[in-house]
């Protein structure tokens, strides 16, 4: 079985092809095996309190869910009256997001969890947690993740004016452009709560929204198994997956992706990033 190899940035920037959606439906389960469970490998013990710029629990809401398919993007980025929620390519391929981050201990778990499987995964990032951990978002350049925007303070932008929205976005993509190397060409609205200004602003910024197909809930702590269960049940093609970095204490999420990815890889899945036609 093939797995996703690690690319460095500049290999990255090369990529062609275009990241599409089909409608929210018809995503039907794939046929993972479900073997005897192994114990999960224990996080290593956490190194001193170190300060983070939002309370854990602070921006938790019930995302907002269910849109259809995208309209055609030729050129550049159209300005979208709905998300992207799936991936188009062929064969088993999946994607595996990450919001919220980056955390300065559970988000590199994360990473080395993905560098040890050769998996890349898209982070949506909030720039004042970026802002405070620059150099994970550095390493996430170097081993090959796509990082996207996720607003400043992770607000409901439904409720913002136009002003404001543009300066969480545009807040971010600079941290994001300073640290990463390069402006993030994905958003995502927290909560999932689009609306037109954020759609025509994300567009003239040059990025393209991206939600999600399967969503974990990892940030009400359901327990690892049933966020493993989670992804599992709701594997197929062209499936986007939801989980979170930070936020919270997200030990769950970290032991969960250690017994899903492999099962994932295991079954024939390849994961990967988005991609679309650079301009």
């Amino acid at each position: 079985m093939k797995k996703d190899q690690l690319l460095s940035r500049r290999t990255l920037l090369t990529g062609v092809a275009a990241l599409g959606a089909a409608g929210a439906g018809g995503a039907l389960a794939a046929g993972l095996g479900h073997g005897p469970s192994r114990p999960p490998a224990p996080l290593p013990a956490p190194g001193p309190p170190q300060r983070s710029p939002l309370k854990p629990s602070a921006y938790r809401l019930q995302p907002l869910t269910g849109y259809g398919a995208p309209r055609a993007a030729p050129g550049r980025p159209p300005v979208r009256s709905e998300p992207i929620l799936r991936m188009t390519g062929r064969g088993r391929t999946m994607m595996l997001t990450f919001d919220d981050g980056p955390h300065p201990e559970y988000t590199p778990l994360i990473l080395d969890t993905l560098a040890k499987h050769e998996v890349r995964a898209t982070f949506f990032v909030c720039g004042e947690m970026a802002d405070y951990n620059r150099d994970l978002l550095t390493r996430m350049a170097d081993e090959g993740h796509v990082v996207g925007n996720h607003t400043w303070s992770h607000p409901l932008l439904t409720k913002l004016s136009r002003r404001r929205i543009r300066s969480e976005m545009e807040r971010t993509s600079e941290v994001v452009e300073r640290a990463y190397g390069e402006a993030p060409r994905w958003f995502r609205a927290p909560y999932g709560a689009w609306n037109r200004a954020a759609f025509q602003i994300g567009a003239e910024l040059g990025m393209e929204p991206l939600a999600w197909t399967v969503d974990t809930l990892d940030w009400t702590t359901p327990g690892t198994g049933t966020i493993v269960d989670r992804v599992e049940e709701g594997a197929a093609p062209g499936v986007v997956v939801l989980s979170h970095d930070a936020g919270g204490d997200r030990s769950q999420s970290v032991r969960a992706l250690r017994r899903y990815l492999p099962e994932l890889l295991d079954s024939g899945y390849h994961l990967t990033v988005p991609r679309r036609r650079l301009i």
